[in-house]
């Protein structure tokens, strides 16, 4: 096996990636931050559990709508005007969660921020694939990747550093980012066009080796219900992870948001190793091996609840479970041919939206019915149906 070198990854970098990586970072920093907020929402709002599924469950709703329609328009209009789009949105919904009178309106503004990703991801991925080399892609998507696993991570653990020392408010936490935001918009207006909007070539099938010539076959659906079954252990666990380890365990917000932070801030050093080895052992083999440890480091986080195994478990959890996110990501372009590369990135994340619609709702009907713990036994048995899935189910060369 080859070994890892930094300077391989440094070979890669351009403005444009590097663009993309930060203004990943910015997309997934709200993704959280209503989630772990949960337990002072539901004391501020007297919310009871399927309000707060309501919470969890509308704004991925909305991505469900549009998340096809955003795919093709990526296609058709090229990645760099969509994305500025993206950023508009979450301008905009940042501002709206500011200023959030009651709980409408701060699904309104987190349904904005979701809309967001749904219409910043298949132009993001797109551009990214086609401006790296196939050889370098799973590289490439690494650091991508940990630009939004970052993102996931410093928007809980912007909570624990604001509210908890600076003591902000938590709406002031929404507009104390949306200054990052702004900047992130100025650069986007720097990057150069993607091939989409370069003239295209004459060939009839420019389809290189080895990739899918539809994005539509068997092995895409099965990809698809695997993401799914991942999408739905991830969203059950993120609607009631804080508020079962604060009302339940007696831990407190900061504590609770500090774990949650950093089983996805380790995704800074896991999605671009995972990238490396991706390349050289093959997607597939890379992606279920990770999902398949990530599994289990998830299910001895929660049959070990003391403070300290519970969070080595559970960010164990988080950095396998990210290892595998650059070689998804390069399964997802392997089945999708160059021209419909927005759409094929559209119907990756599609499932995600979908179940983080469905599983709240599912979650709170469980929470309500025999407590909240059984969530994550729920979220084990997903987790682990998804690994023969994708050992099964997807062909790829």
């Amino acid at each position: 096996m080859e070994k890892l070198d930094i300077r391989q990854f440094s070979s890669i970098m351009n403005y444009g990636l590097f663009v993309m990586i930060l203004t990943h970072t910015l997309t997934h920093t709200f993704q959280n931050i209503h989630l772990v907020l949960f337990p002072v929402l539901m004391d501020e709002f007297k919310l009871g559990y399927y309000e707060l599924g309501l919470i969890a469950a509308i704004p991925p709703l909305c991505q469900v709508v549009l998340s096809i329609p955003a795919g093709m328009l990526a296609d058709k209009f090229g990645t760099k005007k969509m994305i500025i789009f993206s950023q508009l949105l979450s301008c905009a919904g940042s501002l709206v969660a500011g200023f959030t009178q009651n709980p409408w309106m701060l699904i309104a503004a987190v349904s904005l921020l979701y809309l967001n990703t749904t219409f910043y991801h298949p132009p993001s991925y797109s551009y990214v694939t086609k401006t790296i080399k196939p050889s370098d892609r799973s590289k490439a998507l690494g650091l991508h990747g940990a630009g939004g696993t970052l993102g996931m991570s410093i928007g809980p653990l912007s909570i624990t550093l604001l509210m908890g020392y600076f003591a902000f408010e938590w709406r002031q936490v929404y507009l104390f980012w949306f200054v990052a935001l702004l900047i992130g918009l100025i650069m986007v207006l720097r990057i150069k066009a993607d091939p989409d909007e370069q003239p295209k070539p004459k060939a009839k099938d420019d389809t290189p080796p080895g990739e899918s010539k539809s994005v539509i076959s068997g092995s895409m659906f099965w990809f698809i219900v695997f993401n799914a079954m991942r999408g739905m252990g991830a969203s059950m666990t993120a609607a009631f992870f804080s508020l079962y380890l604060v009302k339940s365990q007696g831990w407190n917000l900061g504590d609770a948001t500090l774990v949650y932070g950093a089983s996805s801030l380790v995704g800074i050093v896991a999605a671009p190793l995972g990238g490396f080895f991706a390349d050289k052992i093959g997607e597939k083999k890379w992606t279920t091996v990770n999902v398949a440890i990530c599994t289990i480091s998830y299910a001895l986080a929660w049959l070990f609840p003391g403070t300290i195994a519970f969070t080595a478990f559970f960010i164990g959890y988080g950095f396998f479970n990210l290892l595998s996110m650059a070689s998804n990501s390069s399964l997802t372009a392997k089945l999708s041919p160059p021209r419909q590369r927005g759409l094929g990135f559209a119907l990756y994340f599609l499932p995600g939206s979908i179940m983080g619609a469905i599983a709240p709702m599912v979650a709170a009907f469980i929470a309500n019915t025999w407590g909240i713990f059984p969530v994550f036994i729920a979220s084990t048995l997903v987790f682990a149906l998804s690994v023969p899935i994708i050992h099964f189910g997807v062909k790829v060369d």
